[in-house]
């Protein structure tokens, strides 16, 4: 654990110091948190919808974020040709948003084991589902309530180790509290706040800002890097806040003066 802490010190220094750029294919509903949480971190934005524009910035930046929430025609080429490049010549981080639901949704995630992600970010169900479309795993757990979960995050423990090891890189499982595994390493993260589930946004941007931290660090420590960031902003952001709108500003005024001693304190417990 403590070299773990020592790196994500790092991280924060780096992406302070760096400014990266992740771009972001991502969901219409969340784009300007998203892209407001990636520049709090310290990193850089921008959204990208059509394909010559995600092959050109999967070629540019260190790593991209791609996000199947809410598609349009024009994703059944843009993300893609974005992951496959991406998978080749850089990274990217996977928001498996309602995996399972539609047939474009279904195909674009089957597709994408054939050029996986560095990291996945994603709901327990979510997890459990996709690692099912990839043969990952033999169950029929893992029901999707619109973009909620149904599934406790320890029930997706056996998935995202397997997704990790399959990916060679990261999955980051979403709840109560926060799975983060490589396939070796499982450590849970705690902290955030309950308003995470009141707002829209919360997981999404906690995925673009997964893409920022692995711009400058390995899979498992970007994935804990952002996790432990949206903790520690959130458990701040709740003694401020009066409602949801106020939340939003405090947690990314949190997340705006976080610290790399932050992120290495906020507690956590390996499995």
């Amino acid at each position: 654990m403590k070299d773990l802490k020592s790196a994500l010190k790092r991280a924060q220094e780096d992406v302070r110091r760096l400014c990266p750029m992740a771009p972001s294919i991502t969901n219409f509903v969340t784009i300007d948190f998203v892209a407001n949480a990636q520049i709090a971190v310290g990193g850089s934005a921008a959204m990208v919808y059509m394909p010559d524009e995600g092959r050109t910035m999967a070629e540019i930046a260190k790593c991209i974020y791609i996000n199947v929430g809410t598609l349009i025609p024009v994703h059944a080429e843009t993300i893609p040709v974005a992951a496959q490049v991406a998978h080749e010549k850089s990274a990217y981080v996977l928001d498996p948003v309602a995996a399972g639901m539609g047939e474009l949704r279904t195909t674009l995630l089957t597709d994408m084991k054939n050029y996986p992600p560095a990291i996945v970010r994603a709901n327990a169900s979510e997890v459990i589902t996709l690692a099912k479309l990839w043969g990952l795993i033999d169950t029929d757990e893992g029901k999707v309530r619109g973009v909620d979960s149904t599934e406790s995050v320890e029930s997706a423990r056996d998935a995202a180790e397997a997704m990790a090891r399959f990916i060679k890189g990261a999955v980051c499982v979403s709840g109560k509290e926060d799975l983060i595994t490589d396939g070796q390493r499982t450590v849970l993260s705690y902290g955030g706040s309950e308003y995470f589930a009141r707002i829209t946004g919360s997981g999404c941007s906690l995925g673009g800002v997964c893409a920022v931290y692995h711009s400058v660090a390995d899979p498992f420590t970007a994935a804990v890097a952002a996790t432990n960031a949206y903790n520690v902003a959130g458990a701040i952001a709740e003694k401020k806040a009066e409602g949801t709108a106020s939340f939003k500003v405090a947690f990314l005024d949190a997340l705006s003066n976080i610290t790399g001693d932050d992120l290495a304190a906020c507690p956590m417990k390996e499995l």
